[in-house]
């Protein structure tokens, strides 16, 4: 594509070419494969090379109206049969006017920079062989691989996930993720290495960042920028299966540069350049898109998690031990995994302040009383109850094991339980997670169950669970 450049003068020349990429790459640990089916694009190979898998925080298992499509709670990326991925080729200066001319190409993938109403910049991407090419965002166009939605916490964390957009029905009218909002380009060959990268090409294959959007020259007289609401990554800070440690949030760029945060989420001003970290992907890396937060598994990662077969032998494992309520003398049992709606009359109920597993009961409501009385207890509209084992007054609600493997640490028992939702899972599973903060609006950052998304309260977030056995 010929590109004809403004009469304006200007410092670079109309057209330069780009041998390397946008960003500074770094190499990451090889990955693991999987024979795992999927739904995706899958290559002719027996076992596929599976790149990783991105599971959406705040569905347990699946969407809240079911997964369908390319609309789900979890996707797995695999090789493609046949290369799709995009590297930067040539850089022009044109008047803004031509912008829509220049682009006319629609088989050209390319980002526009608008620099003033008279000056733009156009950068042109050309094939790489070597790349597989994955977008992610809430349009629901074909060049979108992953329709993400914007994720609501649940209020009480009752049923399996989160009372979110997933299904389609519940689509909020002001959505906060964009259309276009990520894009990971996968190498193909080992270590497949995985990197993220700011916006998506549209159904013109095309990127463009207007007026108002943050972006810049860089020193070596390329461009880059950041999306409206930005997108945020945070790696972990140690090895997420073994010693997860929570890393530092920072914003990646369009060119895949690393950025400290900005004052606000939309901010114009982007944050100080990280040179010394990079947008590879780690296992337990989260990818935050102002609106719903992924994790990024890696297929080594993935064979530490539990599978559904193994969640489901716990829940058996669980039930055969016959708990009882301390009070009733009834003996508990977790519900199927498939049911997360209905609380079935059967079902473990918890203290969460204490952690006294009890059956379902409808007394133990303190009286709203005075600021001044004694003993500290809670109004009767908040909803918490007194624990007839130990007294101390709190939330009681009932207990879900967590169905979504790949936000697990580890394969341990469910012993633990996130407070207040009530969700269960391993000891690991708890501890790791409520030492997350995850980013909430435009600046607020609150530790959450992966599971529902409801924030933590208490001083852990977590709670061990106290089931007392059968009497005979």
């Amino acid at each position: 594509m010929v590109l004809k450049g403004s009469s304006e003068a200007l410092c670079p020349p109309p057209s330069l070419e780009l041998r390397p990429s946008c960003n500074k790459s770094q190499p990451s640990p090889p990955l693991g494969s999987s024979s795992q089916p999927h739904d995706g694009v899958i290559s002719d190979d027996k076992e596929p090379v599976k790149y990783g898998e991105l599971i959406i925080l705040g569905h347990n298992g699946s969407l809240a109206n079911g997964d369908k499509g390319r609309r789900r709670s979890r996707l797995a990326l695999y090789k493609r049969p046949k290369a799709n991925g995009v590297k930067p080729d040539v850089i022009h200066n044109v008047s803004t006017p031509l912008v829509s001319k220049a682009l006319s190409n629609k088989s050209q993938h390319s980002i526009s920079y608008t620099l003033s109403r008279s000056h733009s910049v156009i950068v042109e991407y050309t094939h790489d062989i070597n790349t597989d090419m994955f977008q992610i965002g809430r349009s629901t166009e074909s060049m979108i691989d992953f329709v993400v939605t914007d994720t609501a916490a649940s209020s009480s964390g009752h049923g399996g996930g989160a009372a979110g957009e997933g299904g389609g029905g519940g689509q909020s009218a002001q959505s906060t993720i964009s259309r276009y909002a990520c894009r990971i380009m996968c190498e193909r060959s080992a270590p497949y290495t995985a990197r993220i990268y700011a916006a998506g090409f549209d159904s013109s294959k095309n990127i463009f960042l207007g007026e108002r959007a943050a972006k810049w020259r860089t020193s070596d007289g390329l461009m880059d920028g950041l999306t409206t609401n930005g997108v945020l990554v945070m790696h972990p800070a140690g090895e997420f299966v073994s010693e997860p440690a929570p890393g530092v949030w920072r914003e990646i760029s369009v060119c895949g540069n690393v950025f400290a945060l900005r004052e606000t989420r939309s901010a114009q001003q982007r944050g100080k350049l990280v040179e010394n970290e990079s947008n590879t992907l780690q296992d337990g890396s989260l990818i935050d898109l102002c609106g719903a937060t992924l994790l990024w598994r890696t297929p080594a990662g993935l064979r530490h998690i539990p599978t559904l077969k193994q969640l489901e032998s716990l829940r058996q494992e669980l039930n055969a031990a016959r708990p009882q309520c301390p009070v009733g003398f009834n003996t508990l049992a977790f519900p199927s995994l498939a049911q997360r709606e209905i609380v079935d009359k059967k079902q473990p109920w918890v203290y969460v302040n204490c952690g006294h597993v009890h059956g379902y009961h409808n007394w133990g409501y303190r009286k709203e009383k005075g600021p001044t009385s004694p003993g500290g207890t809670a109004p009767a509209g908040t909803g918490e109850r007194e624990c007839p084992m130990c007294r101390r007054v709190g939330p009681y609600v009932p207990l879900w094991l967590g169905c979504e493997g790949g936000l697990y640490l580890d394969a341990g028992p469910p012993t633990h339980a996130f407070c207040p939702c009530g969700h269960v899972c391993s000891e690991k599973t708890v501890v790791g997670w409520s030492q997350i903060p995850l980013p909430h609006g435009t600046h607020a950052f609150h530790a959450a169950c992966p599971f529902c998304g409801t924030w933590l309260t208490g001083e852990q977030g977590h709670v061990k669970l106290i089931f007392q056995g059968p009497v005979d």
